[in-house]
């Protein structure tokens, strides 16, 4: 049975560079960061390396790289740490975040008594900035907007610069989670007035369980976790060594071949889209998928022209097939409430057909996406 893997925007493959790194790492600095022996001074200088790797390459101060256990903790770090330091009394969200942010933000208006508002969206489900800006402008106590840059479900992009220079000319911070797109889109905070973005190793072919949070310098926020020293006093708890050398390599490795993997697995997208028009008359793209300058090229969400009976048994049969893919996203696969993001955007009619994302890496080939297609339409016609 042939495998394929189109679920990268749930977790890619690692590279096989950063699993030599890994490796290497795991043999040879073994020591404890905090030591001030030799083994530890050894590893402690990697981590800095690697905190000034990802900091260069973002155009951003080291001391503004913190590592995480992934993107759901830096999330949940900052927007804690906002409302508890910087006394947020507002904060600004879509009801399309991923429910690292979604719940945490509900759970700080339950804690905190916070007001918390909801930008609407187009109808292709991108945040609206004129809405931003209305809301903006409605309520003056100390604000927090945090609004991601690439959809996780459906891969739409806000404009974050425009959205930031918003937030800027009305004195709110400003949190973008930046999970689908640092290692798989250029960056520089410097011109950008976004105040906090937060990363994954494992969205961009590194390991699963680090990540990083950048913090602009001088924003007055605390640690979330206590205990020890580490991350300048900023996050407690032993360095995982070998993750954040493999975090380093997967995020030289994504900016190294940037431009050739974007050409390529763009062109993968742009392959599948026409593949699925032909072989599935009536398919339909979910938010912005269509439109390449508004949406990311790594996914496409495709509402597929199938039976609610029939759209139930897709996935099985898809995974019988080999193949993999997500129903909404993987974080939510088991939930019998569907896709919060498409509950959003669907009209009735869409909302009873399955919608399926497909997600892309630099490791698939048209040979694959023809099998899934042929799979797709013999499922279709039976």
């Amino acid at each position: 049975m042939q495998k394929v893997y189109l679920d990268s925007a749930a977790t890619t493959q690692v590279r096989e560079e950063v699993i030599a790194k890994m490796q290497e790492a795991l043999a040879m600095y073994y020591g404890n960061p905090s030591s001030t022996h030799s083994f530890g001074r050894s590893a402690k200088t990697q981590i800095e390396k690697a905190r000034k790797t990802i900091a260069k390459r973002l155009n951003a101060s080291p001391s503004e790289i913190i590592f995480t256990s992934g993107g759901t903790e830096a999330d949940n770090m900052i927007l804690r740490c906002a409302v508890r330091d910087l006394e947020i009394k507002h904060i600004i969200t879509s009801k399309i975040e991923h429910h690292a942010v979604l719940h945490t933000v509900e759970q700080l208006e339950e804690e905190y008594g916070i007001k918390v508002s909801y930008v609407a969206l187009n109808e292709c489900g991108t945040p609206s900035i004129e809405s931003l800006e209305t809301l903006l402008k409605e309520d003056d106590s100390k604000t927090l907007v945090s609004l991601m840059h690439v959809n996780n479900e459906i891969g739409n992009m806000i404009d974050i610069n425009a959205f930031a220079d918003l937030c800027k000319e009305y004195d709110a911070f400003f949190h973008s989670d930046t999970v689908q797109s640092v290692g798989h889109w250029d960056w520089d905070l410097k011109e950008t007035n976004v105040d906090f973005i937060t990363a994954a190793a494992h969205k961009f072919h590194g390991p699963k369980g680090i990540g990083f949070a950048f913090i602009r310098k001088n924003i007055p926020i605390k640690q979330l976790i206590h205990g020890g020293e580490q991350e300048r006093g900023f996050r407690a708890g032993t360095e995982p060594f070998h993750n954040i050398v493999g975090l380093e390599e997967a995020f030289i490795q994504a900016y190294d071949n940037l431009e050739e993997e974007q050409k390529y697995v763009t062109g993968l997208k742009e392959y599948f889209m026409e593949s699925l028009e032909k072989a599935l008359p009536g398919v339909k793209f979910n938010g912005n998928c269509a439109f390449k300058e508004k949406s990311t090229y790594t996914l496409v969400n495709a509402c597929l022209p199938l039976s609610e009976e029939k759209g139930a048994l897709l996935l099985f049969q898809l995974d019988i097939k080999g193949i993999a893919c997500s129903k909404g996203s993987a974080c939510q696969s088991g939930s019998a409430s569907g896709s919060h993001v498409l509950n959003e955007i669907l009209n009735d009619d869409d909302a009873k057909r399955p919608s399926v994302r497909f997600s892309f890496s630099k490791y698939n080939t048209k040979e694959e996406l023809d099998y899934v297609v042929a799979c797709l339409k013999e499922f279709a016609n039976s």
